[in-house]
């Protein structure tokens, strides 16, 4: 063991918070030229220890050593760990929007000479950079004008001009199609063979497995374990196991004595053009839910699903919308989400921080949020009842936390998503919508979402789920649509369905 060539050792790191003990004595070896991934639940640690390699926690506010090439590192500012050759990507993008991709690549640390930037050099160089990214664009294309794939892309372009050799990736494929998903562990491997090694964070458990050289898994702070993927098989079960400390046999829980009822929401013929756009957006969509049911909708990024679920939620976002919306057989119009919540639908968005929840306010305040009429007394909310209500929910769907009082921006991903389903659980919805319910949370925080809305559909509640991943959608829906650029190309009972029948419908 002892001729292991390490790139990177970090040995018996302690950091703490007032009043928690975020790491507590993590040890964690990368050898050189691998992609090593790492992997937990939501409030492991993983995120805190990549920010004390990266300099965003510095030298003297932890215990514990970083070796770096065989030489001890005391990094004060992420200035000195990218000097040292670290570059990390985080799941919020920090390029921006309205500079050109040879800009963002080389923002910070421009070519030139003196006071002048050789524009001319840095396109060239760009140009380079993106030929060794496989990405075939005008370097001169605004950030704001291309995908998030090629967005992930860029970030990887923008670390290797500094001359990277240990690449750190936060949750790198949570906001990707399939297509970009691969194209990403293409480019990984590419760098790879370059000598470049990568240190992944996913919680996407198949894309670890079909990744990873090594893989190590925290819990509450400790490394629990690091097994070398090279050597053996390493199975979805077994890293559970070591990420939740119990083995859970079946991530999707199977719904049991559920009589599906009658059909209590429909669409006919819906057809959605957006005006910002100048284009149709949705095409004479047919679709139904019944009682009880779950349905899954399917499909590429950019192929309608969430504007679908905006142009049924009170069409937030204005689109001209012809066809017919029904309600128990009741023909409605929807002009705001008010009106919607009136006939008890409700919205959880993909989009938890920027949209769902308000970060700065605590659970108690989120959770009452989209119900507060229920809460007045006279002009006044009866603050004796805002505190059951927010107690109720926090108790039912399990949200791990201080208190009610415990700021929403303080919580784990998984806790996040929680108080955003409790917010919409207080307006006693009959139809639940949940776009992307399960993104960027950890595998334990999916299974008790998952067991929510088993309960949610015993009670008789119908529930839409639109998912980017397959295993999701086959494992917890009664029927499966899928879209594509705007249209519905196929319906699937779910025992007929598959990942190549989907993945067939959703490029047609």
């Amino acid at each position: 063991m002892g001729n292991i060539d390490y790139i990177l050792e970090m040995d018996n790191i302690v950091k703490e918070f007032p009043g928690v003990k975020a790491l507590d004595g993590v040890t964690f070896k990368v050898k050189r030229g691998e992609i090593h991934c790492l992997v937990g639940e939501n409030g492991a640690g993983k995120s805190t220890l990549m920010k004390i390699l990266s300099g965003v926690y510095p030298a003297g506010t932890f215990s514990g050593k970083i070796i770096l090439d065989s030489t001890e590192q005391h990094f004060n500012k992420i200035s000195d760990s990218e000097r040292a050759g670290i570059a990390i990507i985080y799941q919020e993008l920090a390029l921006i929007p309205e500079l050109t991709i040879y800009e963002n690549i080389f923002f910070g640390h421009e070519l030139g000479k003196g006071q002048f930037i050789d524009w001319n050099e840095t396109i060239v160089q760009a140009k380079e950079m993106l030929k060794r990214i496989h990405v075939n664009i005008n370097p001169e294309t605004k950030i704001k004008d291309v995908g998030v794939g090629v967005q992930q892309l860029v970030e990887i372009g923008k670390a290797l001009s500094k001359n990277v050799k240990l690449l750190i990736l936060d949750e790198p494929t949570a906001a990707l199609s399939e297509v970009d998903c691969d194209n990403l562990f293409q480019i990984l491997r590419g760098l790879k063979e370059q000598g470049v090694t990568c240190i992944m964070i996913s919680h996407k458990l198949r894309e670890v497995i079909s990744i990873a050289d090594s893989i190590t898994v925290l819990r509450d702070g400790k490394t629990i374990i690091s097994i070398d993927a090279t050597e053996r098989k390493v199975g979805e079960s077994e890293i559970i196991k070591y990420m939740v400390g119990r083995e859970i046999k079946d991530i999707y829980p199977k719904r049991k004595g559920i009589k599906v009822g009658d059909v209590c929401f429909e669409l006919k013929n819906w057809t959605a053009f957006d005006p910002n756009k100048g284009r149709k957006i949705l095409r004479n969509i047919d679709f139904y839910v019944r009682q009880g049911e779950v349905v899954g909708i399917a499909g590429l990024m950019g192929a309608g699903r969430t504007e679908m679920a905006l142009s049924i939620f009170g069409n937030t976002k204005h689109y001209d919308t012809k066809g017919a919306l029904y309600v128990n057989g009741v023909k409605r119009t929807f002009n705001s989400p008010e009106r919607a919540i009136a006939e008890k639908i409700a919205y959880v968005t993909e989009d938890r921080k920027g949209n769902g929840l308000i970060l700065i306010q605590d659970i108690k305040f989120n959770t009452t949020l989209a119900n507060l009429k229920q809460l007045l007394k006279g002009f006044f909310i009866n603050e004796h009842e805002e505190v059951h209500v927010a107690k109720k929910f926090f108790d039912e769907v399990g949200i791990r936390a201080q208190s009610i009082e415990q700021s929403v921006g303080t919580l784990s991903g998984g806790n996040q998503q929680k108080v955003s389903l409790a917010k919409w659980l207080f307006s006693a919805p009959k139809l639940l919508i949940l776009d992307e319910p399960t993104r960027g949370i950890d595998v334990g925080a999916k299974f008790e979402i998952y067991t929510i809305m088993n309960e949610l559909v015993k009670r008789g509640v119908s529930i839409i789920m639109i998912s980017s991943e397959l295993p999701e959608i086959l494992g917890m829906s009664d029927r499966i649509y899928v879209m594509s650029d705007g249209t519905m190309t196929g319906v699937l009972d779910a025992k007929d369905a598959t990942e190549e029948k989907i993945m067939e419908m959703a490029t047609a």
